[in-house]
């Protein structure tokens, strides 16, 4: 008899959103672990098609974990080595142009406030161009003593967790199978098929996710650094990798990213306020492209969710683990979700339950025999 496909009720959905919440909460107060975790993870799976060709190839899967990770910290190092001492010639003129990027936004704003006031009567009389540009000159002689610092701090208590994403990833291409094989074992035969069912879900889920993610920062990256380019603005690719790395943080990251390219538009063209409005306009371009075209066919296959759960989830995640949620709810809540539909698929059905009463009920005549009178 055919066997009616299963779909999750409220209790298990509800069970869903329970979880992931709780998680998120943990997550955050381990967030010095749950960063290179996902670092680590992205590494992964970015590696994970090369392994895989030489393992097809004959190679064992220890070898080729050695081989394709070792390669890739062999290449990080080597980048690091030979960007490190450009990185530090040009450390203290970041700090004086960063400072000028934000003088030229506030500027900007400051010019757009005064043509408000000189156009509408309510701006008059508020008079905020006056304190915002009395606030600009002082702008510069504290950033470089206040917030700089903070961030080399930030950046100082980050390094030595960081350092764990190559190791981690290393593990995962070497001995993530065997992880497979440990969980799927401490399973009951009768539920060993759904087993397998959940964890390679799990693992598409994952991978789809955060190569998705990759695939998705690329194409954002290209199409605002050609459009920033064609406008004529300084660093159009690297700042468009910037934009779209910042992205990944639902809402807040564009925001900033949109602020950025201002602030550097703003600041290059400072007598033509037109510039910041088409940088403007070019990156509210992007982010439709990116919603309608480039992360349905990137994210958007990966994770199957309804859109109005999406939102919702990503406001509970903010106001459950802040920014950390925010980043974290989406492939989190696609993974509690495919274990919650696949627990909920094993306990809902009759036959898996009564294969494993039977397969108990087996095991105890075979253990009793020899005990018979």
């Amino acid at each position: 008899m055919r066997r009616e496909r299963y779909h999750s009720g409220p209790l298990v959905w509800l069970a869903i959103v329970v979880t992931t919440c709780l998680l998120l909460f943990l997550f955050q107060k381990i967030l010095w672990l749950v960063v290179p975790f996902l670092l680590a993870l992205i590494g992964y799976y970015l590696l994970f098609p090369l392994q895989q060709r030489l393992v097809l190839g004959g190679m064992s899967r220890d070898a080729s974990a050695a081989v394709v990770s070792g390669g890739a910290f062999v290449v990080a190092g080597v980048v690091i080595l030979l960007a490190f001492p450009w990185i530090s010639s040009h450390l203290v003129s970041w700090q004086d142009s960063a400072a000028r990027y934000i003088e030229g936004g506030l500027r900007f704003i400051a010019e757009t406030l005064a043509w408000a006031e000189r156009n509408y009567t309510f701006a008059a009389k508020a008079r905020l161009s006056d304190q915002l540009t009395q606030q600009i000159s002082e702008l510069g002689e504290k950033f470089a003593g206040t917030y700089l610092t903070a961030a080399a701090l930030t950046v100082a208590t980050w390094l030595p967790s960081l350092l764990l994403a190559p190791f981690l990833a290393y593990f995962f291409l070497r001995d993530g199978w065997r992880f497979k094989m440990f969980l799927s074992r401490a399973v009951p035969n009768a539920f060993f098929e759904r087993t397998l069912y959940l964890l390679d879900q799990v693992d598409h889920t994952a991978r789809l996710y955060f190569q998705g993610l990759i695939k998705l920062t690329l194409l954002d990256a290209l199409c605002l650094g050609f459009g920033l380019l064609l406008i004529g603005v300084s660093a159009p690719f690297v700042l468009g990798l910037l934009t779209a790395i910042l992205a990944w943080v639902p809402y807040i990251g564009s925001i900033l990213g949109c602020l950025l390219v201002v602030l550097v538009a703003a600041t290059d063209f400072p007598g033509d306020p037109a510039m910041a409005y088409a940088a403007i306009g070019l990156f509210i371009w992007v982010r439709l492209l990116d919603d309608f075209f480039f992360m349905p066919m990137t994210i958007g296959r990966s994770l199957k969710l309804h859109p109005l759960l999406t939102v919702v989830m990503i406001f509970v995640g903010g106001a459950v683990a802040g920014v950390a949620g925010l980043m974290l709810v989406l492939p989190l809540l696609g993974i509690v979700m495919v274990l919650g539909e696949t627990v909920g698929e094993v306990v809902t059905d009759p036959r898996l339950r009564a294969r494993h009463v039977f397969a108990k009920a087996l095991m105890h005549r075979q253990a009793t025999r020899d005990l018979r009178l």
